[in-house]
């Protein structure tokens, strides 16, 4: 389908408007690039409504898995059809309270299996099978210019659909990363570089290619340190590519010589001598996360290590890095912040308060 909008959304305004779609029980139609989020985005949907998510592959149906397949019935002495165990019945219904019918790679689907769909998703049923009524359905698939494999989506098809062209959203993603704790490496130095989030080319010849999605894989593969720089190197360059793995280990090497974090919050260490930009940001993601775990733990000394946190910001850092660490250790994770036992935080608010405050109200 080629006449899509030219406008895009990002992850949270794509939840939104499903959140609207599923209230109006309009069926939607998620386009995008591959490595976006597209899948993950109806799984976090399925989550926050805990709703039970039937994700099919379209692409690999036939026409009858949609439908059914005919058989004769002795006792009528006529043919019926017997409907797919795939799809959501009374029984199933019962069982929950929203189910969200997922047709991933719809386009990708053959054109006999997209007509198959017609009438499932404008009328809720084909043939004598009828969807419950606490069945959302979401498609997605990818764009012609993608260069996938991709069927033209016949017009009555598209038309039975509200559609949405997906984009990759920094602040959407980096709040995503460090709510599902993506390895600070990979925060800090996206944070520094964010162009190399996503650099997806059709035109170009490369399997490996920076998406949400790769970067995903790279963060899995740094969790076990135990693997030789080598090996990593050449598996991160198998996700993102190699010039931009190459670029990204470089990262790595000067980050690894930054102090440990848990020793700037105990207080142990003051000053830091490298000063190399990009690895400051993974240390200002490093920090944060300690942070959310001594909170989590409930440590006796919380208060001391805000303060410390504060302090080593103010001595260190420049007002961009302090703005992001306060955002995302106070703001997104809403730590509790109590100013009358933080010694240092008459001097922060002064320093940095009126920044903190406008960065905080763009969003």
């Amino acid at each position: 389908m080629s006449e899509i909008s030219s406008r895009t959304v990002g992850p949270k305004a794509a939840k939104n408007s499903l959140r609207r779609a599923f209230k109006a029980k309009r069926p939607l139609f998620l386009w995008g690039p591959p490595g976006i989020g597209k899948s993950d985005i109806v799984k976090q949907m399925g989550e926050e409504l805990n709703a039970h998510v039937i994700d099919i592959r379209l692409s690999l149906w036939e026409p009858t898995d949609i439908k059914g397949i005919p058989y004769f019935d002795s006792n009528e002495s006529k043919m019926v059809w017997a409907p797919p165990i795939e799809l959501p019945d009374a029984e199933m219904a019962a069982k929950h309270k929203t189910i969200i019918l997922f047709m991933d790679e719809m386009n990708s689907a053959a054109p006999a299996v997209q007509a198959a769909a017609y009438q499932l998703v404008l009328n809720r049923r084909v043939g004598t099978y009828k969807l419950p009524d606490n069945v959302h359905i979401v498609a997605a698939g990818n764009r012609e210019t993608d260069k996938g494999v991709t069927y033209r989506m016949p017009a009555p098809l598209a038309n039975r659909f509200v559609h949405l062209e997906m984009k990759v959203d920094w602040d959407d993603w980096f709040q995503w990363a460090v709510d599902n704790r993506i390895h600070k490496d990979v925060v800090g130095f996206l944070t520094f570089s964010k162009k190399d989030l996503y650099d997806f080319d059709p035109k170009a010849a490369s399997r490996a290619f920076a998406t949400p999605r790769s970067w995903t894989f790279v963060s899995e593969l740094l969790f076990d340190d135990d693997e030789s720089v080598d090996t990593l190197t050449d598996l991160s360059a198998g996700a993102i590519g190699e010039g931009l793995a190459i670029k990204f280990m470089a990262h790595r090497k000067v980050a690894s010589k930054l102090p440990n974090p848990s020793e700037i919050l105990k207080g142990k260490v003051k000053k830091m001598e490298t000063k190399e930009i990009s690895a400051m940001y993974s240390l200002t993601v490093s920090l944060c996360y300690e942070l959310k775990d001594a909170c989590d733990k409930g440590a006796k000394d919380w208060n001391t290590q805000v303060n410390n946190f504060f302090e080593f910001m103010m001595a260190n850092f420049e007002t961009e890095l302090v703005v992001m660490g306060t955002k995302l250790a106070l703001t997104q994770y809403q730590l509790p912040l109590d100013p009358d036992e933080i010694k240092c935080f008459d001097d922060f608010h002064a320093k940095y308060g009126k920044y903190i405050a406008a960065a905080t109200e763009k969003k």
